[in-house]
């Protein structure tokens, strides 16, 4: 069996209280190797008051959680009894199991909560001379002294001013020197 994201559906307002609690009951019923992550998918949202700037989370899906789960009938049933969870999304009957979310659906949810960005698949080297094709230090090249392939960044060496400078770019910004 492998682990699949399901929506679990709430009552209003609860869905910060069903990830606590959910959380604390997969922990207290030994439930860890069945139920991995759970997610509010929420949008940050800038609004201007009386000239001040604030940012408030707001919820993607008011009344929604995500579950990134292994369905069996233990976790199914500790999810389903859960204070403040109403069942299951794409479940045809009370006795029935969910449909999982398609992985499409999961990774626009994730990339757009800010959890995953695109991997890119590079052929950059440690010491190896590039060019950057964008952002303020677009036409300069330099030298690769760092990769960092979970922030998908590179730590080049910009020769600025007769200095070597370290800048830090995103794997999209530079290109191999040809």
């Amino acid at each position: 069996m492998e682990k699949r994201w399901y929506v679990v559906h709430t009552y209003s307002g609860y869905e910060n209280k069903v990830k606590t609690n959910l959380e604390k009951r997969l922990e207290s019923m030994g439930m860890e190797d069945k139920i991995f992550r759970v997610l509010v998918p929420e949008d940050e949202e800038t609004e201007i008051k009386n000239g001040k700037k604030k940012v408030a989370k707001k919820k993607v899906f008011p009344g929604y959680v995500l579950a990134e789960m292994v369905m069996t009938d233990d976790s199914w049933y500790v999810v389903r009894n859960t204070p403040g969870v109403t069942g299951f999304v794409g479940s045809a009957g009370s006795g029935s199991k969910p449909t999982p979310l398609l992985e499409e659906e999961v990774e626009t949810i994730l990339k757009r909560m800010g959890y995953q960005e695109p991997v890119t698949e590079i052929d950059f080297e440690l010491k190896e001379t590039v060019e950057v094709v964008d952002g303020p230090f677009n036409n300069f090249s330099g030298t690769i002294e760092k990769i960092d392939l979970d922030k998908q960044k590179v730590r080049v060496h910009v020769n600025m001013f007769g200095r070597e400078t370290p800048v830090e770019l995103d794997f999209s910004q530079v290109k191999k020197m040809s």
